[in-house]
């Protein structure tokens, strides 16, 4: 289980001749995930959602608040949380020069996993994501769709109970896509606990079982899809949205 609870992130910015100002890129931020659940966390960019996973993820702190995952916070069991945790960033990038194989073999060596479960973990990721043809591949030679799910699978050799995704199917095709989202959904059924970032609303309303909208770093509605539909008298999550802040549509795909 994931608690994000009264979350604030605060930074400053020059505004020109040695002036600062200061923002939040979140303010207080309140929301849970249970165990065989998936969240999603939605909004235009710029709303404050990277800064709010990273700090779900520990990699950064809050100006206030707290996240518990499992019931444990940061502060007091730093590594033994994130031992539980599976962090998925939309711009992370991989080694070019290693194949796929060699990559999932030296992440699964940091959680310090024996030779024989790193086999045995490595068949069933690469069958799961489809990558026995490119297995030995150098990853600067994939696709952009078999990249990410090489990224996806390093993220999960450890097989965590807790993921933080974001963008997990950006920019791919709807095979690769399909093959991302099949993983996720079949991770729920396992009791696995899933927050999910994305800009695809449609993407959003189908896989996940509630939705947390954001916007200027505040929540703006909580809910399943169908409840925050029918509470701004709506068909669709990305029309609820709008209806929710305003603007124009096509801000979020």
């Amino acid at each position: 289980m994931i608690e994000v609870n009264n979350i604030s992130k605060e930074f400053q910015k020059e505004i020109g001749k040695g002036k600062k100002q200061r923002f939040y890129a979140d303010e207080d931020i309140s929301f849970e995930v249970k165990d065989g659940e998936i969240v999603g966390l939605l909004g235009p960019n710029g709303a404050g959602k990277t800064t709010l996973l990273r700090i779900i993820a520990g990699i950064m702190k809050p100006t206030n608040g707290e996240v518990l995952i499992d019931n444990k916070s940061y502060e007091k069991n730093d590594i033994e949380v994130k031992k539980n945790i599976s962090f998925l960033s939309g711009n992370t990038k991989l080694y070019k020069d290693i194949s796929c194989i060699e990559l999932l073999k030296m992440c699964a060596s940091y959680y310090g996993m024996n030779k024989k479960d790193i086999e045995k973990r490595i068949n069933t990721v690469v069958k799961r994501f489809d990558m026995s043809s490119f297995k030995n591949q150098r990853i600067g030679n994939l696709s952009t769709g078999q990249t990410q799910r090489v990224g996806v699978a390093r993220c999960i050799m450890h097989d965590p109970h807790n993921y933080i995704l974001d963008e997990a199917t950006s920019g791919l095709d709807i095979i690769s896509s399909q093959v991302i989202l099949d993983f996720i959904k079949e991770e729920r059924t396992k009791g696995k606990c899933i927050i999910y970032s994305t800009h695809y609303m449609e993407e959003a309303e189908n896989i996940c079982d509630r939705v947390v909208l954001i916007n200027k770093g505040k929540i703006v509605a909580i809910g399943t899809p169908k409840e925050i539909e029918q509470d701004t008298k709506t068909t669709n999550i990305r029309d609820a949205f709008f209806t929710l802040i305003g603007g124009n549509k096509n801000e979020i795909q």
